[in-house]
């Protein structure tokens, strides 16, 4: 199988949207891998310019946000994809490319906005040897990078999106799990499911609370896997210790009811249980985390350890 690489410029990103009409910008085969170069970040963000690399301060030059903050890299088309289909996408590698990371409080924004209502803005080192973030006021944060946004294109209907929201195709789903080792299975609405790639964290703590992680500037290594006539209705994720089903919604307990229904039907079809039997044995062996409050459509992601049905 073929390795590719797709580093970010401003032919090769999207900044703050999905719509099903973006070309692709790298066509691979299955079980083809991968390299996706991504940066985080734009004047709002990063106030001083200068410390950026120089693909990345070329795109903020040159290129605007449209609805939403995020720099995507991609499209990634996959060759003989179908809407019907899965897409598996699995991480192989996740590196840090830079020493640095942002984070900000917005007005009207996060999960505590009468609290907080002022903009803040903070630029916070990056150990990369180490793997710490130290914060100004005394604390030092061990990193856990991971990938906000990993999706396929939406359907052809929604038109253009906002990247804030997370979907049924992937997007902003903020899960801190997606570690390497993972398979992310996303459904494909588009032909060649067209994938794509960004908001890259260095750490984040479940609900990411203040509105933002420590975004950062992350390089991912995926193999991508087509999976036939297997239509999924939402993400699933197995990682390297569990099953993950996911709910999004801006209603929790909505969220946490589809995290939860699609677990159900999971360990059905896996393991030929009865509904009401792979009830019971979520209410004694899974867990509902809450992923993100912050991002419109708020998420949950049900969690049932590989070792107990495998």
């Amino acid at each position: 199988m073929a390795h590719h690489a797709l580093n970010p410029t401003p032919e090769t990103v999207h900044w703050g949207y999905f719509d099903a009409t973006i070309p692709p910008r790298l066509t691979v085969d299955p079980g083809d891998t991968v390299t996706i170069d991504t940066v985080s970040g734009g004047k709002l963000h990063v106030e001083d310019l200068s410390i950026l690399r120089p693909d990345h301060r070329e795109i903020v030059e040159k290129l605007a946000p449209v609805l939403g903050p995020h720099i995507l890299t991609g499209p990634v088309a996959v060759r003989g994809a179908a809407p019907g289909d899965t897409l598996e996408v699995r991480i192989k590698a996740i590196e840090l490319t830079v020493d640095w990371g942002w984070n900000v409080i917005l007005p009207l924004r996060g999960t505590l906005p009468e609290d907080f209502p002022r903009f803040e803005r903070r630029l916070i080192p990056i150990d990369r040897k180490a793997m710490t973030a130290r914060l100004a006021w005394g604390a030092t944060v061990p990193l856990a990078p991971f990938f906000g946004i990993l999706a396929t294109a939406p359907r052809p209907e929604y038109g253009t999106v906002s990247s804030i929201e997370p979907r049924e195709f992937g997007g902003n789903i903020d899960n801190k799990e997606f570690v390497p080792g993972t398979s992310l299975f996303l459904p494909v609405f588009v032909p060649g499911a067209n994938f794509s790639a960004g908001d890259g964290h260095a750490v984040q703590g479940d609900g990411e609370v203040c509105l933002t992680a420590l975004e950062t500037c992350l390089r991912g290594t995926f193999e991508l896997a087509l999976h036939k006539g297997e239509r999924l209705e939402m993400p699933r994720a197995i990682t390297p210790t569990h099953y993950i089903t996911m709910g999004f919604d801006p209603d929790l307990d909505d969220a946490a009811k589809q995290a939860l229904r699609d677990m159900i039907r999971w360990l059905v079809a896996l393991k030929g249980w009865q509904s009401a039997e792979a009830y019971v044995f979520c209410s004694l062996a899974c867990d509902l985390h809450v992923t993100q409050l912050v991002d419109g459509n708020k998420g949950i992601h049900a969690m049932v350890r590989r070792a107990l049905v495998e």
